[in-house]
């Protein structure tokens, strides 16, 4: 899913209020990880994801690599922060319109 400036823009502001619920750490993205990631997307939408100073991998990949296996969008990489996107379709929460 591609979005616009306005749209991206709008989830920044709400991704400000929210705290990461995964932290990524020396032991970079497992299976396990990437399954738990779909499930809180499934259920929020938004979500945001630390990546710990341990981390060796560049958090732009690794924001890469997740929005690729859970079919999101990355909206944004700031610093060691990556905020993802993907909408529910059957019950969605944020209106982007």
């Amino acid at each position: 899913m591609s979005l616009n400036s306005k749209e991206r823009a709008k989830l920044m502001s709400l991704a400000n209020s929210i705290d990461p619920i995964f932290n990524v750490g020396k032991g970079s993205v497992t299976p396990e990880m990437i399954e738990g990631i779909a499930q809180a997307l499934e259920k929020r939408e938004l979500i945001k994801i630390g990546v710990l100073k341990n981390c060796a991998n560049d958090p732009k990949d690794i924001a890469n690599l997740i929005a690729e296996r859970t079919h999101s969008t990355v909206v944004k990489v700031i610093g060691k922060k990556i905020v993802l996107y993907k909408r529910n379709n059957k019950d969605p929460k944020i209106e982007l319109k």
